[in-house]
Formats: C-alpha cells, sequence, structure tokens
C-alpha cells in the first residue's frame, strides 16, 4: 500500500478546515505519536479513512515536511519512493497540532462535526463500528 492519497480526504484530521471533535480521542492521539523522531515512531503506515488502500495524504506531507530527522519510518518500511504530493490545503505543521485542535471540542462538537461525522458514516459503513469508550468515528 505504498501508495500516498494525492489529495486529503474531506474530513482528514490534520486538515486546518475539518471541525474540532469528529474523531474518537484515541484516534487524535495516533497523531501525536508520529511527531517523534523517525526511530521512535510507529512502523505502522497511517491509512486513509476514506481511501483504505492509500496512505493519508495529511499524515505524509504534514510529517514528511519536518526535516531529516522526523522522516516517517512506516513510509521507509512500506518501500515508498515518491514523489511526496503537493500540500493543497492548510494542513496542521504537526501531529500535535492536529490532535489539540481535533481534541479541543471533544465536550461539545459543534453541529459542523456532527454532520461531517454522519456524512462519513453513511458513505464508508465499514467505519460505523461500536467503540465502547467514545461514541465518535474512528479513524482505521
Amino acid at each position: 500500500m505504498s501508495k500516498i492519497r494525492p489529495l486529503p480526504c474531506e474530513a482528514c484530521p490534520y486538515r486546518c478546515d475539518v471541525a474540532s471533535g469528529v474523531w474518537a480521542t484515541h484516534e487524535y492521539e495516533k497523531l501525536r505519536e508520529y511527531d517523534a523522531i523517525t526511530p521512535l515512531q510507529p512502523f505502522a503506515a497511517f491509512a486513509c479513512h476514506a481511501s483504505p488502500n492509500a496512505l493519508c495524504h495529511g499524515w505524509a506531507v504534514v510529517h514528511n515536511n519536518r526535516g531529516r530527522e522526523y522522516e516517517l519510518m512506516a513510509l521507509r518500511l512500506e518501500g515508498f519512493e515518491g514523489p511526496m504530493p503537493e500540500m493543497v490545503v492548510p494542513l496542521f505543521a504537526s501531529g500535535n497540532e492536529a490532535a489539540d485542535h481535533g481534541e479541543a471540542d471533544m465536550e461539545d462538537p459543534s453541529v459542523e462535526a456532527r454532520r461531517t461525522q454522519q456524512r462519513l458514516l453513511s458513505k464508508h459503513p465499514r467505519l460505523n463500528i461500536e467503540d465502547d469508550d467514545d461514541d465518535r468515528v474512528p479513524l482505521s
């Protein structure tokens, strides 16, 4: 699965224009793990929820724009050889920034966040799983 989605999906947690509180807390926390230096990052690649056969555009672009010391270990293990897609919409500068934004309205998500969740669940039935800890949509 070494293909990176060419554009971020409409609900990508790395997009600055996606409402806070769309995804489950534990899913936002996964984004932070990729901010570590390369050898301390998770080895698992981050697939796009909308196109699970492709890697997440936001994940690849954000984490590979932070300097050689922070390049994605998971992309190396996937055998990705480029080119890296261009940033075409505003994305957060790091997984921590994306997670902070996403978690900000967890207790009281906006109408926009709830609409995004419903759109995702109706469009991608595989996301419709029960989570004992949270009623928000999981990323993967």
